[in-house]
């Protein structure tokens, strides 16, 4: 990897995996970086297959798809083409074990 010049952003990064476990890591990158680029760099995709495997189902896709979507900017949806501005926060989301308002409704019945 070729050094970085003073013109480096500085990202953060952020993924619960689950209850118990949470990742949070910063970043130097150059400018005009990908979400897909920080991702990778940031040794993420080789650490959670999970995440590689979507990343790789999901390159081409421009425009962030509701439920299916797992990457985001400041909790809004990026596509992985999104170009990094400084101090940006990328958070993985994880996908849900059950529907939140079925919970809600669950839990005002008991």
């Amino acid at each position: 990897m070729a050094e970085l010049n003073n013109d480096a952003l500085t990202v953060y990064l952020a993924y619960a995996e689950d209850a118990t476990r949470q990742h949070y890591k910063s970043l130097q990158v150059r400018p005009d970086t990908t979400l897909y680029e920080a991702l990778s760099q940031a040794g993420w995709l080789t650490q959670f297959a999970a995440l590689a495997a979507w990343c790789e189902e999901m390159a081409e896709v421009a425009t962030p798809m509701a439920k299916r979507w797992h990457v985001g900017v400041y909790a809004k949806k990026q596509p992985l083409s999104y170009r990094l501005q400084p101090f940006d926060r990328i958070e993985v989301y994880r996908s849900l074990s059950a529907d939140p308002m079925s919970q809600r409704k669950n839990k005002s019945r008991s």
